[in-house]
């Protein structure tokens, strides 16, 4: 002997307002961090971009081809600002840090008087402010390159 089903009108409708928030608010919160790892993928990839050009066109560079050697703020006009795809370029900051010099080697003495050269790096850090497309608050995002100086 089989009993009929019963009918349960509104048992759906129920269940979907328990489940269709959760599922909506799981799916927001994987765009926004989406969103989120690719703007930091590219606030990355344009530090490298940025560092890669300060190495190449430091102090030797500029003695070659008899220009002066770019400052940091050279180098955030030519590279930062015109590659700045998508980013809010005022909640956007930098810093170029050489290291004793702009030109590629230095020299320091050991201890038995003996000049060892030395090659200089230069530090590229990128600061930025990332508001959520969802307004859930800011996030700073950063990222920091250290190339050596190759020209």
């Amino acid at each position: 002997m089989r009993r009929a089903p019963q009918r349960r009108p509104g048992a759906t409708v129920v269940e979907c307002a328990f489940v269709y928030p959760a599922v909506f608010l799981v799916v927001l919160g994987l765009l926004v961090g989406a969103a989120g790892m690719f703007r930091y993928s590219q606030l990355a990839s344009l530090t490298r971009e940025a560092a890669r050009y300060a190495s190449v066109h430091g102090g030797q560079y500029a003695q070659e081809m008899k220009v002066t050697a770019p400052a940091p703020a050279d180098i955030y006009n030519n590279v930062v600002l015109p590659r700045a795809e998508g980013f809010d370029t005022s909640h956007l900051s930098y810093s170029v840090t050489y290291g004793s010099t702009n030109m590629p080697f230095h020299t320091i003495l050991d201890s038995n008087n003996n000049v060892i050269p030395v090659q200089n790096t230069v530090t590229v850090t990128l600061t930025y402010q990332w508001v959520p497309e969802a307004y859930l608050g800011g996030v700073t995002l950063s990222s920091t390159s250290v190339m050596p100086m190759s020209y």
